[in-house]
């Protein structure tokens, strides 16, 4: 009995000992878990905040869109007026030059007409071309040349009124047209200025769009990382859990084997006394009361 009580006991203090391991074990996973999960918190703040921005960069971007969309269609509708004009003045020009041959020709010059279709392609190389300094200087020298010859043909109409008159109209027409023509620039220019926004915007937003899936990323490995901890701890508390059921079963065992142990002393001891009053000895107050423990009295 000596034997079985002291192997009950090495069994129990090595399951209290495995016990303390496992719950040592279960506060790490434990710590692990809110460390990570914490860490994927973050993570999941800081995506939610690049994908703000993402969307505030895309807003910005759309918004410059539709501006530069808007200047795009008013380059359209002023080049549309602006031709409408130069026709027009293409027209009278066109008659001051029918004059000019019935007439015979005034100077060696090309028609006032065709000397402004060559200034209006000049003007269009300059505004839709890239060019040199020095090559927009000689296109700018090219179209005063032009335009002095176009006065000295003008002036050598104007004794005549009714070419005067038609001379002026179309003066005036082209003057319009080209103030559309500025116009036309000024809206290309600010369409181009819309669509470098618009462009750079799209770009911030690619730029936090990856800074936010990368967020994203981590936020799922720390979670993944977190619930494989939780699940270690879940195991460990399960662990701890079975534990206790053995080691409370052992010590229930071992308490009542201890408890057997002192009953079973307790009941020779009281015999013995028993059969010192059987033959005739006095019982003391002591000897009652262990007689009585024994359920002999």
């Amino acid at each position: 009995m000596q034997t079985g009580l002291r192997i009950e006991f090495t069994m129990l203090n090595e399951l209290i000992e495995k016990r303390k391991k496992v719950l040592t074990d279960s506060e790490e996973h434990k710590e692990k878990r809110n460390e990570l999960n914490a860490l994927a918190s973050t993570f999941a703040r800081e995506r939610n905040q690049l994908n703000g921005q993402t969307r505030e960069f895309v807003d910005e971007a759309q918004k410059n869109k539709d501006l530069r969309d808007e200047a795009n269609k008013d380059v359209h509708r002023l080049k549309d007026e602006r031709n409408v004009l130069n026709e027009k003045a293409n027209a009278l020009f066109e008659d001051i030059d029918k004059y000019k041959k019935e007439h015979g020709p005034v100077s060696k010059n090309r028609g006032i007409k065709d000397l402004h279709k060559q200034i209006d392609k000049l003007e269009t190389d300059q505004q839709t071309r890239v060019l040199t300094k020095e090559k927009e200087r000689e296109i700018i020298e090219k179209i005063e040349q032009l335009k002095s010859q176009i006065r000295e043909q003008e002036d050598e109409f104007e004794q005549n009124k009714e070419i005067h008159v038609k001379l002026q109209e179309a003066r005036d027409l082209r003057k319009t047209a080209s103030d559309l023509h500025d116009k036309v620039t000024e809206s290309a220019e600010l369409a181009q200025k819309y669509h470098d926004i618009m462009v750079e915007c799209y770009r911030k937003a690619d730029k936090s769009r990856e800074a936010a899936d990368e967020s994203h990323k981590k936020f799922v490995e720390a979670q993944e990382q977190a619930d494989e901890e939780h699940q270690k701890f879940i195991g460990c508390q399960k662990e701890i859990r079975d534990f206790d059921k053995v080691i409370g079963g052992l010590r229930k065992k071992t308490k009542k084997t201890k408890v057997t142990k002192e009953q079973k002393a307790v009941r020779k001891e009281a015999e013995q006394v028993f059969q010192q009053f059987r033959s005739g000895e006095k019982l003391t107050t002591d000897d009652i009361l262990l007689l009585q423990r024994a359920k002999l009295l």
